[in-house]
């Protein structure tokens, strides 16, 4: 074999040339046939292995404009409250930690940190080498300064009961150690908070501070510029990627955010292509948009609207069969088809989904509703009330003086003059009429209802929305200490086993025994049913055709989308999986 090998030799040209010029034309074409057959069949086998070899990955490039109602005027992480001031934050600041798209935390600026086993103490070690948009190095010392304006009582900061109690001092250049009075879980959560530069807020105000609306952070965006009205009104930011973002610089390399006044203003803008995203919509609007074929995502919002009672202004409801009988009758699955369009879920407790692991959606295997009424007739028959000359259902009870008196089962609705609560309060009525209970609504512009309803709780029911952004919310809206203004337990709801719960799953940081803890409270409040709990609505987003890598699976508050804007794409590239991180 071997010397085979040594003699073999390559035919000469000319070999070639006297072989080729013997074949007659026939038997050339079928040749030239042939040899291009295997020369394309050899590329496309080439073509395909390459192929197998290669996926598709996030390339930088793009851009988004989105729209948004309202206009910054605190685009600072302490003082921002509106809408459009939270988005910017979360797009142009970054913390110590950074919010996940599926509701847990991951270190951001910092590089790790240690809690000590009774969770009072935090250390957290800074990543080297981050900066802010102006090149300046992101500090320890921008830490202290960031948290202890937050604590300071004359800035009125609304993230301040975050850090009430909590001390922190400088360990070396890298670290920095919290210390809390108590142990409780949502610390992380709190140390999301975006961090400020000491230099550019130390001397002035922060009210005062131009910074609030030209504002420099370390988050995945900067400002780019500043486009304004005639008026000196901001038309919108242009934002640019930050290429030295600590967690990687965003693949979307321009972002834009037009304000608009209202809502009309912004699906105009998104239908003329002004903006090509745009969100918080109400579900009319975002099924109306759907049907023009707009890509729509939406997500479960952590807010709870319920129908709460007022034992005080009206007795009827210590009566559970009756409060019993009025939650069967209202048809939550109407509510949310004819009022949310579906863009929302049934719930049957005060926990909102996605908040904790064990909650369920209520709406499996469920009764037809026709039937269900024919049962709260029933069992509000057997328990003495029946329906009057007017179709109302009456009872005549009799005290021990054989005094006879007849109660009409009646109460008011008062809530906001919102379209979405309004509707929401017909549909109640209307199912309520069908059994007999007689219903009257009364609406209040949002101001009027907060100052002359809910805090003097002047109210029968109250059809209202709590927004629950963690699970120790809940202590401020059950918890028997926020009865009277300005606490916000409006059903004036007291039970001493629920006061412990809340307190002790307040401070417990194990996440198993928490949930325990909050199921139990569940549990307790789903048997005193102080209230109604009907749907927590979706948050509504319509986006660009094209656009991936998001997620909006947890979210808590709107500018939460932002949470993950670094791994948003629009541009891809092919290449070989092994250089694929």
């Amino acid at each position: 074999m071997n010397s085979w090998i040594r003699n073999f030799k390559l035919p000469k040209k000319e070999e070639i040339n006297s072989v080729f010029a013997a074949f007659s034309k026939k038997e050339r074409v079928i040749f030239i046939v042939l040899l291009l057959t295997l020369l394309i069949s050899t590329v496309s086998i080439l073509q395909s292995i390459n192929k197998s070899l290669m996926v598709q990955v996030p390339f930088h490039g793009g851009s988004i404009s989105e729209g948004i109602i309202g206009q910054a005027r605190f685009i600072n992480p302490l003082l921002a409250n509106s809408p459009a001031d939270q988005d910017l934050v979360s797009l142009i600041y970054s913390g110590l930690m950074r919010k996940n798209s599926d509701g847990t935390v991951t270190p951001d600026l910092a590089e790790k940190y240690e809690m000590s086993k009774n969770g009072l103490i935090y250390t957290f070690t800074l990543k080297n080498k981050i900066y802010f948009h102006d090149g300046q190095p992101v500090t320890v010392d921008d830490v202290i300064f960031t948290i202890n304006e937050t604590k300071d009582s004359i800035i009125k900061s609304p993230r301040k009961v975050d850090w009430d109690g909590v001390s922190v001092i400088k360990i070396d250049d890298t670290t920095i150690q919290f210390t809390l009075k108590q142990p409780y879980s949502s610390f992380l959560e709190n140390a999301t908070l975006g961090i400020m530069p000491a230099a550019l807020w130390n001397n002035v105000p922060i009210e005062l501070n131009n910074a609030n609306t030209n504002p420099v952070g370390s988050g995945p965006y900067m400002i780019k510029n500043i486009i304004k009205e005639s008026s000196g009104v901001i038309n919108y930011y242009e934002l640019a990627a930050f290429d030295k973002f600590a967690l990687g610089e965003p693949y979307i390399q321009t972002m834009n955010l037009y304000f608009y006044s209202n809502e009309n203003d912004l699906i105009q803008a998104l239908e003329k292509r002004t903006v090509n995203q745009i969100s918080s919509i109400t579900p009319l609007n975002a099924d109306i948009l759907k049907e023009r074929n707009y890509k729509i995502e939406s997500s479960v919002l952590p807010r709870v609207f319920g129908l709460f009672f007022n034992q005080n202004q009206n007795r009827l409801f210590t009566d559970k069969v009756v409060t019993g009988a009025i939650d069967q009758a209202i048809d939550k699955d109407k509510i949310i088809r004819e009022m949310l369009f579906g863009y929302g879920v049934e719930i049957d407790g005060p926990i909102p989904p996605n908040i904790i692991a064990y909650q369920k959606l209520a709406g499996e295997n469920k009764t037809p509703h026709e039937e269900i009424l024919k049962n709260v007739e029933n069992t509000l028959a057997k328990n003495g009330w029946t329906k009057g000359t007017d179709g109302f259902l009456q009872k005549t009870t009799t005290d021990k003086n054989k005094k006879k008196t007849t109660t009409t089962l009646q109460f008011s609705i008062s809530t906001g003059n919102a379209p979405e609560l309004t509707k929401t309060a017909e549909l109640i009525k209307q199912d309520l009429s069908a059994v007999g209970v007689k219903v009257d609504i009364k609406t209040f512009e949002l101001g009027n209802l907060n100052q002359s309803v809910i805090r003097p709780r002047q109210y029968d029911t109250l059809l209202f929305g709590q927004i629950i952004n963690r699970e120790s919310d809940l202590f401020a809206f059950w918890h028997s200490s926020q009865r009277k203004d300005p606490g916000f337990n409006v059903a004036i709801y007291t039970n001493p086993r629920v006061d412990k719960i809340l307190e002790e799953a307040f401070t417990t940081i194990n996440e198993q025994e928490r949930i325990k803890k909050y199921a139990q409270f569940e549990s307790e409040i789903k048997k005193d049913m102080p209230a109604i709990f009907l749907y927590s609505p979706n948050f509504v987003y319509v986006i660009l055709d094209e656009l991936k890598g998001f997620s909006i699976s947890h979210i808590i508050s709107p500018a939460d989308r932002f949470s993950n804007i670094y791994s948003w794409y629009t541009k891809t590239q092919d290449v070989w999986k092994i250089f694929d991180k």
